[in-house]
């Protein structure tokens, strides 16, 4: 991200003042992730990739999000800058009010570890670590003890229908098995943001279903949630549907079920 003059600082930037005391009451309309003229542009001159252009985007407590769209259309790159695992070029990334842009390296470190869970595409489970051990690391990277974050790890294995993978490494998982251990990497401790890319692409029908209810369930309870997916009956468990094409929002819709997400002009 270009240097916009903003101090960096280790102490959270205030929340911001849409969040009114009306709004206090209501958990249901405090805005965990907050998107603002996010833009992404990779190369420059020919080479020129505008992956996100202006993206205006809002998940509150309580809320579920998918985002579709054709391969390469910046869901992913959404994600990336929605984690803070990337600078955006111009724009806003606000988690629970704090402007990610604002933070000191050490400081987004933080908020990525207790207050943001990302289930990536390719797991990024540690080789060398158990699933539950990989589970436990971020609890232990906030300070947890070994006894405290294994114990919440177990849980969490047992949350997810596995219990019985806790002390394998993920070499001797299936795939599926290592996706359900990174989804409950992600879930563990109290992550107020979950960003979910294509949670179900390991997995079979019934599972993937499964794993829905888990993330639907973690919503409920309060935290906020963007899920990447390419399926219309996964992205029916979402309260809001929202289409890219080529960098730029196009549509939204609510998550009422695959049939109205195919329906005419669902995709205009």
């Amino acid at each position: 991200m270009a240097d916009t003059g903003r101090q960096h600082t280790d102490a959270p930037a205030s929340p911001t003042t849409e969040d009114t005391p009306s709004e206090a009451g209501k958990p249901d309309l405090v805005p965990i992730l907050e998107l603002r003229s996010l833009t992404r542009v990779h190369g420059s001159g020919v080479a020129t990739v505008n992956a996100l252009r202006e993206i205006n985007l809002t998940v509150r407590a309580g809320e579920l999000v998918a985002v579709m769209g054709p391969s390469g259309s910046g869901k992913s790159t959404l994600l990336t800058l929605a984690g803070g695992l990337d600078t955006a070029t111009s724009g806003q990334v606000l988690v629970e009010g704090v402007d990610l842009g604002s933070l000191s390296r050490s400081a987004l470190a933080r908020v990525r570890r207790n207050r943001v869970g990302y289930v990536f595409q390719d797991y990024n489970l540690i080789p060398a670590l158990t699933a539950a051990e990989n589970v436990s690391l971020p609890r232990e990277l906030d300070g947890a003890s070994t006894r405290t974050a294994r114990r919440e790890a177990l849980a969490a294995l047992e949350e997810i229908g596995l219990p019985e993978v806790a002390d394998r490494f993920p070499d001797e998982m299936s795939g599926g098995q290592q996706q359900r251990v990174a989804i409950a990497r992600a879930l563990v401790g109290d992550r107020r943001l979950v960003l979910a890319d294509e949670p179900t692409g390991a997995l079979d029908s019934e599972t993937g279903e499964s794993v829905l209810a888990l993330l639907r369930s973690r919503c409920d309870a309060g935290a906020g949630g963007v899920m990447v997916t390419h399926e219309p009956r996964f992205a029916a468990w979402a309260d809001r549907v929202v289409f890219l094409r080529d960098g730029m929002m196009v549509d939204e819709a609510a998550g009422n079920g695959p049939e109205s997400l195919l329906s005419p002009g669902a995709l205009r």
